[in-house]
């Protein structure tokens, strides 16, 4: 009887362990504090021979009582669970930290714990208002950080909420990812060329720059870095290889969309090239931009509402950061996105441990003002228009600043822990 009541608590301990793993994997956290926040609930509860294996979409999870000396099927636990990830809440991978840490500190019971757990999954996204505001926001507020003017951040504003809607209406719930993100793209270009042909806009290029923003696959991208940067390379790879597929069926949407706007009005239309409006270049509102367009993406993100604005102030100050080495420190972009980035994770960093949760709530949203976003869309362009030569340039520029950004954050990341919490804990979740 003793024997089958151990058998019993070490199933549910390490069920629970799985579920918080399950819901922190599918909503967006790294491989990392997925496995530390398994072993430190299965430890705290007794089981301290446990063993997780975590990939990007899948944990494998065994385990045995420190009491147990012999083998047997009785004795031992294994489950595969197969998770897809849906979309991304980071306040479901917040709220799991701060259980994990009343756990690991002896506030929680394992029945709590159960209960909590299904009320963090259970919990519901955004409000779909709130999500469509985030997107026209955002969008608004990136358009004029990559060079656009006030009524160019005016229709990259409607384009950003029609976007939105057709995502969470349609594309999500009805097309896989890979048709779902082309079309995306193609609809969000081919809204812009609209605007642009009836005089919405000023500037066509920095309106799409601004409106395709929202489409950006900045979480697999940013945490496939972290995960290469912790040596977890098979999760690492597979998430860099989503996050550039992402940037591809952009890439096809954009083309999509001129080609067929070639086809109606006979040609492609032309650009002028990349352009800069005097309205907006102002170090003050290209601050001030930045951070209402993190601000907004920090929505998107599912981040909880009380980290904000300290997610939109890092994003700001980075790329405030950006500005002054580029216009009048004479860096190059690629050093002056490397300092930034290294920046904004180390600012990510301090905020996680003054507002005890993953510094990757700050460091997902902040990184954005940063994105090659200019680069994808000008090489694009370049390439449908058959004006081959002329896509290397941003197609390159893009790949550096892509480098420069995985590696501000691999040396941001290199730093102890200790620098930003005064002392290294010997209990709770990791932070950084």
């Amino acid at each position: 009887m003793q024997k089958e009541q151990t058998q019993s608590n070490l199933t549910e301990v390490l069920e629970v362990a799985s579920e918080a793993g399950h819901i922190l994997l599918e909503n967006g956290a790294e491989i990392s504090r997925v496995e530390d926040i398994m072993t430190r609930i299965a430890t705290h509860y007794g089981v301290d021979s446990s063993h997780f294996f975590v990939l990007s979409n899948g944990i494998f999870t065994t385990g045995s009582l420190s009491k147990i000396r012999r083998g047997g099927q009785s004795e031992t636990y294994a489950n595969v669970e197969f998770i897809p990830i849906r979309g991304i809440q980071l306040s479901k991978v917040v709220a799991v930290n701060r259980l994990s840490y009343d756990i690991s500190t002896g506030l929680c019971s394992l029945e709590q714990a159960r209960e909590r757990l299904s009320i963090i999954r259970n919990s519901p996204a955004k409000p779909l208002v709130e999500q469509v505001l985030g997107s026209a926001f955002g969008a608004a507020g990136f358009a004029i950080v990559f060079g656009g003017g006030w009524m160019d951040s005016a229709a990259a504003f409607v384009v950003g909420a029609l976007l939105y809607l057709y995502i969470l209406l349609f594309s999500s719930r009805y097309l896989s990812k890979i048709v779902g993100g082309v079309t995306n793209a193609l609809l969000a270009t081919f809204l812009c060329l609209l605007f642009h042909r009836i005089g919405f806009g000023d500037s066509l290029s920095n309106v799409i720059i601004g409106a395709i923003m929202p489409l950006i696959p900045g979480v697999p991208f940013v945490n496939g870095v972290r995960d290469l940067a912790n040596s977890d390379y098979i999760a690492g790879l597979t998430r860099l290889t989503d996050a550039m597929l992402g940037f591809f069926c952009i890439a096809l949407g954009v083309a999509f969309s001129f080609m067929l706007d070639g086809w109606i009005f006979g040609g492609i239309i032309e650009l002028p090239g990349m352009a800069v409006s005097p309205q907006t270049s102002g170090m003050i509102t290209q601050i001030a931009a930045a951070f209402a367009g993190t601000l907004a993406f920090a929505d998107l993100f599912g981040v909880p509402r009380a980290q904000y604005f300290i997610s939109g102030l890092i994003g700001a100050i980075g790329w405030g950061l950006y500005l002054l080495l580029v216009r009048y420190a004479a860096c190059t972009p690629t050093v002056a996105i490397v300092l930034s980035s290294v920046l904004i994770c180390v600012l990510s960093r301090s905020a996680a441990v003054w507002q005890k949760c993953p510094a990757q709530v700050f460091l997902l949203c902040g990184i954005f003002p940063l994105v090659p976003g200019a680069g994808i869309f000008w090489c694009t362009y370049y390439l449908v228009s058959n004006q081959l030569s002329l896509a290397l340039e941003p197609g390159f520029s893009a790949l550096k600043a892509a480098i420069a950004i995985v590696l501000g954050i691999i040396l941001a990341m290199e730093l102890p822990q200790r620098i930003f919490s005064g002392r290294r804990l010997h209990f709770g979740p990791r932070v950084h």
